[in-house]
C-alpha cells in the first residue's frame, strides 16, 4: 500500500500528543457513569480480560447501536466458525452496559483503546486478533494503518457516509482511498453510501442489507413483562422510545391530545440517554402530567399517566410491552433509529420525517403496512387516536411490522458467509 499521505502524518502527530490529555477527559467521563478504574484503563490498551486460546475476530463498534446491530452476526459466526472466539470493543459506559446482557457465546467486550499509537500497541499485542470488522463509520485512521500492519486483514460493514460526510472526504481523496483500501471487504447498508466509494474509486464498496434489520429481537425480562402487564390491564397504551432534547415536548404534547379522548391512556417514554431524566420528570409535571420513574421504583398507578423509563437494558421489554411505538429520534436531525426491534415484537411503528440513517428502510416499512410516518405533534395525536381507538386497524399493523421483520432474517447467514471469506476465516 501507499505511503500515508500527510494528513494522516499530521493526524498522527496530534493524535499521539494529546493522548494524555484525551485520556483523562474519557476516563472522567466513563466514571461519571459508573465504570470502574479497572475497565477506565481499557481505554489506554490495557486489557482487563485474558485472551482466550485460539482464534479470535475483534469487532469494533462506536456505541449501543452499532454494538446491538452486530450481536446477532457475531452469534450466526460462532455457530459457523466454532474454534473462534470474539472481542466486541465500543467507546461509552452506555454501549458496554447494555451488551454485558446480551454477548453472545464466546463473546467479551473491551472499551476500545484511544487512536494513539501507546494504547494500540498494547491493545494489539495482548490480542493479537486474526480479523478485525469495523462497523458503521467509526474509523479511527491510527487503529486502520496499525492493525494492518500487523497483516490482520480487515472489513468494514454497515458503512454509513452521510452527504455532508462525502463532500468532506472528497476533499481529500488520496486520504480517503489511503484509509479505506486497508478494507478488504465493505460493504454498505445503502446504495447512496457505495455510491459515494465508488466515486473515489473504492471498488470493493458493495450495498447491502442494514444488518440492523438483522439483528433480531431484543430480549426481556419474562416476568417483568408479565407483572406490568396486569398493573397496566387494558389501559390504551403506547411507547415513546429513544427521545432526543427537542422530541419530548412534541411526545408530551401529543399524549395531552389523547388524554382529551382516552383519559385513562398511559404514555411510557423512554429517553435515548436516562442521564436526561431529571430534566424530561420536569418537562412532565410542567406540561401538567402526572409522572413516575422507573429508575426511582415509583408505583404505576392507575393515577400516573407518563411513565418514565429511564433505566437501561430494559427496550425489549417496552417493545414487547406496547401494542404502539413512536419511535423517536426523526423528530429533530439525529436520523432516525433501528425500526426492526419494534416490528420484531410485534408493535406498530410511528415515526417523524428525518430519517436519513434508514433512507431506504422506513419508505419499505411505510410501504408495507408496517409503520406511519406523521409530521409533528399534531399528525401524531391524530394517529394515535384512530389506532387507541381501532384495534382491527392496529393489529393490523402489528402483524405487518412482524412480517417486515421475520422477511429479513434470510439473509443472515448468507451475509456471515461472505465476510468469512473476505476475511480468509474459511
Amino acid at each position: 500500500m501507499q505511503g500515508a499521505p500527510l494528513p494522516v502524518w499530521l493526524y498522527r502527530v496530534a493524535a499521539n500528543l494529546v493522548a494524555p490529555l484525551a485520556y483523562r477527559r474519557v476516563a472522567a467521563k466513563l466514571a461519571a457513569q459508573g465504570i470502574s478504574p479497572a475497565r477506565q484503563k481499557e481505554r489506554r490498551g490495557r486489557a482487563t480480560a485474558a485472551r482466550p486460546k485460539g482464534r479470535l475476530v475483534w469487532f469494533h463498534a462506536a456505541s449501543v447501536g452499532e454494538s446491538l446491530s452486530v450481536l446477532r452476526l457475531i452469534e450466526h459466526l460462532g455457530q459457523a466458525l466454532p474454534d473462534t472466539s470474539f472481542l466486541l470493543t465500543s467507546g461509552t459506559a452506555t454501549s458496554a452496559q447494555v451488551v454485558a446482557k446480551r454477548l453472545p457465546p464466546r463473546t467479551q467486550h473491551q472499551f476500545a483503546p484511544l487512536d494513539a499509537s501507546r494504547p494500540l500497541r498494547r491493545f494489539l499485542s495482548n490480542w493479537h486478533p486474526d480479523a478485525a470488522v469495523f462497523v458503521e463509520s467509526e474509523l479511527w485512521p491510527q487503529m486502520l494503518t496499525r492493525t494492518h500492519d500487523r497483516g490482520i486483514p480487515l472489513a468494514l460493514i454497515n458503512a454509513r457516509i452521510s452527504d455532508g460526510s462525502a463532500r468532506n472526504w472528497k476533499r481529500f481523496p488520496e486520504t480517503a482511498r489511503y484509509l479505506m483500501n486497508h478494507f478488504r471487504m465493505i460493504h454498505c447498508q445503502d446504495q447512496r453510501t457505495a455510491d459515494h466509494l465508488h466515486e473515489l474509486g473504492l471498488t470493493q464498496a458493495e450495498a447491502g442489507q442494514n444488518l440492523k434489520s438483522l439483528a433480531g429481537p431484543a430480549p426481556y425480562d419474562a416476568a417483568a413483562l408479565t407483572e406490568l402487564q396486569k398493573t397496566i390491564a387494558d389501559r390504551p397504551l403506547w411507547l415513546a422510545s429513544s427521545t432526543h432534547p427537542g422530541e419530548d415536548e412534541v411526545m408530551l404534547a401529543a399524549h395531552k391530545s389523547v388524554l382529551q379522548d382516552n383519559p385513562d391512556a398511559l404514555l411510557i417514554l423512554v429517553p435515548r440517554h436516562p442521564e436526561r431524566a431529571d430534566t424530561i420528570a420536569k418537562q412532565i409535571t410542567d406540561a401538567g402530567l402526572t409522572p413516575a420513574r422507573r429508575s426511582k421504583t415509583e408505583p404505576l398507578t392507575d393515577k400516573i399517566q407518563v411513565y418514565l423509563a429511564d433505566t437501561l437494558g430494559e427496550t425489549g421489554l417496552w417493545y414487547a410491552l406496547s401494542p404502539l411505538t413512536c419511535l423517536c429520534g426523526s423528530f429533530t436531525p439525529v436520523g432516525g433509529h433501528n425500526p426492526f426491534e419494534p416490528a420484531h415484537a410485534g408493535s406498530a411503528i410511528l415515526h417523524g420525517p428525518l430519517y436519513a440513517n434508514f433512507a431506504k428502510t422506513y419508505p419499505e416499512l411505510d410501504a408495507a403496512g408496517a409503520g406511519i410516518e406523521v409530521d409533528d405533534a399534531k399528525a401524531l395525536a391524530t394517529e394515535l387516536d384512530k389506532l387507541l381507538t381501532r384495534p382491527e386497524r392496529l393489529d393490523t399493523l402489528r402483524n405487518n411490522a412482524r412480517r417486515f421483520a421475520a422477511a429479513q432474517d434470510d439473509v443472515l447467514d448468507a451475509f456471515a458467509e461472505t465476510l468469512c471469506k473476505a476475511l480468509a476465516l474459511r
